[in-house]
């Protein structure tokens, strides 16, 4: 395809900083609350009634709450590689925000490298190619060889598909 500029596959949820990509969310500027993807209009949490909403750039590192193998082909949008291949889900924790967000995990992380606990960081990788440009997703990879951080702690809540 040659030399085409890396663009975002879906717009606005994630920088394209190759070093440090992060997810953005938003923020409550009345309660707090979190989301992802970032929204607009009212705040997610129900106590909240507020609408000042702002975007924010969300933790790069969290922890495995739970993950699933994904043996099914997605229907489109998603592109995916032909023959299909399955992929590991995870959802990750984020590390300052505690809020879950689900994630494909990187290119040859499958559910049998996953634990739960385990912690993870946030990388980007290319989704495809076309003639404009390179099309780049976030996933999740292991952090320091992949060790949880409390395991005896934690109980595994993994679903098969």
């Amino acid at each position: 395809m040659g030399n085409v500029p890396r663009a975002p596959a879906i717009e606005g949820w994630y920088t394209l900083d190759e070093s440090r990509p992060q997810l953005i969310g938003s923020r409550c500027r009345a309660c707090g609350t979190y989301a992802f993807p970032p929204r607009e209009g009212s705040c997610s949490n129900p106590a909240c009634a507020r609408s000042e909403l702002e975007r924010v750039p969300l933790s790069r590192t969290g922890t495995i709450w739970s993950y699933t193998n994904a043996c099914y082909q997605p229907p489109e949008p998603y592109v995916s590689p032909d023959p299909f291949e399955c992929f590991a889900i995870a959802a990750v924790e984020l590390e300052t925000e505690r809020m879950i967000v689900l994630g494909q995990m990187a290119k040859g992380i499958g559910v049998e490298c996953l634990r739960v606990g385990m912690r993870v960081e946030l990388i980007l990788e290319t989704l495809f190619t076309d003639t404009q440009s390179e099309k780049v997703i976030w996933k999740w990879r292991p952090v320091d060889g992949g060790s949880p951080l409390d395991t005896g702690s934690v109980q595994q809540r993994r679903v098969d598909t």
